[in-house]
């Protein structure tokens, strides 16, 4: 089995590449459990899907003139995005997931610790609608 670790990731929003600022980028997707058991199902509980929905999470290194005036008008609206493990060609191995997503929050600031500490910045969006090349 193939390993791939996560060294050189893409991610876009709205046409802007944030990948110089990224720390951390998350896609999942998941369908809704709808429960469609019937008396002829012989005492199992039968499962269909129903909506589905994705979301993005990112982590990001704060730079206030870049990426901070950026996002602060997209907050609250929708946006393209894509994501990709490496920055090499779109291939089999290294496909890239694009569509739409609600941005929903934007933490300009964001950890803890002591003076001197790395400051991220969080994203965290609704709704992602996802599409893999």
């Amino acid at each position: 089995m193939a390993t791939t670790i996560l060294v050189a990731q893409v991610i876009t929003i709205a046409g802007h590449d944030f990948s110089v600022y990224a720390s951390k980028g998350e896609l999942s997707a998941e369908a809704e459990d709808k429960d469609v058991t019937t008396h002829g199902s012989g005492g199992w509980k039968e499962h269909a899907g129903g909506l589905k929905d994705g979301e993005v999470a990112l982590e990001f290194f704060q730079d206030f003139a870049n990426l901070d005036a950026v996002m602060w008008p997209l907050l609250g609206t929708v946006q393209t995005f894509t994501m990709r493990a490496n920055s090499g060609a779109i291939s089999a191995t290294n496909p890239q997931y694009s569509g739409s997503l609600f941005i929903k929050q934007w933490n300009p600031l964001s950890g803890s610790g002591p003076a001197g500490s790395s400051r991220v910045c969080v994203i965290h969006t609704l709704g992602a609608r996802i599409n893999c090349l």
